[in-house]
């Protein structure tokens, strides 16, 4: 029990410290995408806090394997590389003892997978997608910058502005094209400001000048022109169509009654996650092994990561073929967990048969050398 506690504790130092810093560059990566939405205007400023939450418990699902992974070589790298496990084996130590430690923390990491894959993630996403389409419902016009097209859903409203003076400023020369079912709607402003927020929220934008023209898309349909002096509206996109179905926000109970290949593939991914994680925890134990005559404790750790790269294009590719129908529910994506498993095995067993082929391979040497029995001289004192 204190071997395996120590074990654990060296492996769970650097899982801290590899996970946070994982995380930190995600949350990084995401909020500059979200701040360049944000600032022009495409999303609203409050929501950017809380799509980073959303995205960031979303990625635990992936950002926790490769932690585990990484910090099981880089711990197990510096145990070898030190020459504390030929202490511990010196001491009676079995390898089985070692496995034991891992596969405990490994258990745990994927019981933790599998909660976030069945229900935090699922909830997520959907969580996310309502985010995203209460954005394109208002628009902040103080944020908009000119010289740039604000275009919404399928090009549904198009806005564009020249010039403006200042940041909250009025902007000049006004473009707005708004699609509508049965005709275009453009409207050509001189200026434009934002007007004081709205009780129920947002604001709407005041038209000075403005050429409002209505475009018919019927055969044979009138086209019209209003000139206006000044006019107000709303500069939200109403008209948005729902978002489009995601197997990636739907409940885990409805995913398995479903035989659509998109919501199969989901279904298998939620349930590959901590399948992964449990032998990636276990796969860097003997691609950690180093001898310290011959190589640091980091001189598997590309190797690993090779693998583990291979490993995840293999799944994304699986869960793509079942998404398309090009593979079935069986094999469906398990063999990618299946290749690894056998990774595994053989990544267990290699320097016992490398061990067993060399000495056979000595033995047949020597055996060449030594003379045949005919040919021994003996020397027989008499």
């Amino acid at each position: 029990m204190i071997i395996e506690r120590y074990l654990i504790r060296e492996i769970a130092k650097p899982l801290t410290a590899v996970l946070g810093i994982l995380m930190a560059l995600f949350a990084g990566y995401s909020t500059a995408s979200l701040l360049a939405d944000a600032v022009n205007g495409l999303l609203p400023t409050g929501a950017i806090a809380e799509l980073i939450g959303l995205k960031l418990l979303i990625s635990l699902e992936v950002l926790i394997p490769i932690s585990l992974y990484i910090s099981v070589v880089l711990a197990f790298g510096k145990l070898y590389s030190d020459s504390e496990f030929v202490a511990m084996y010196a001491l009676h130590v079995t390898p089985g003892q070692v496995m034991r430690a891992v596969v405990k923390l490994s258990a745990v990491m994927a019981a933790t997978v599998l909660l976030l894959s069945l229900f935090a993630r699922p909830w997520a996403y959907e969580k996310s997608h309502e985010i995203s389409h209460e954005a394109q419902l208002s628009l902040n016009m103080d944020a908009m910058e000119s010289g740039t097209f604000y275009i919404s859903q399928h090009g549904k409203r198009v806005i564009f502005f020249p010039r403006r003076e200042g940041l909250k400023g009025p902007a000049e020369d006004v473009f707005i094209q708004i699609q509508r079912p049965d005709s275009t709607h453009v409207i050509l402003a001189q200026k434009a400001f934002a007007l004081p927020p709205k009780p129920t929220g947002g604001s709407d934008v005041r038209l000075q000048d403005a050429h409002v023209y209505f475009l018919s898309h019927k055969d044979g349909g009138s086209d019209r022109m209003l000139d206006v002096g000044g006019i107000s509206l709303d500069p939200g996109n109403h008209e948005v169509t729902p978002t489009s179905y995601s197997a990636t926000g739907v409940s885990t109970a409805l995913l398995a009654r479903s035989t659509q290949p998109v919501d199969i593939a989901e279904f298998q991914w939620r349930l590959s996650t901590p399948l992964s994680t449990l032998l990636l925890g276990m796969l860097g134990m003997p691609l950690s092994r180093v001898n310290p005559r011959q190589g640091g404790r980091y001189s598997k750790f590309g190797a690993a990561i090779l693998v583990y790269s291979g490993y995840y294009l293999l799944c994304t590719s699986a869960r793509t073929w079942v998404q398309h129908g090009s593979v079935g529910p069986v094999p469906g994506i398990w063999w990618a967990p299946g290749l690894l498993a056998v990774l595994l095995v053989v990544s267990f067993y290699w320097p016992q048969l490398n061990v067993e082929f060399h000495a056979r391979a000595l033995v047949r040497r020597l055996s060449g050398r030594l003379p045949a029995p005919e040919h021994v001289i003996s020397h027989d004192p008499a």
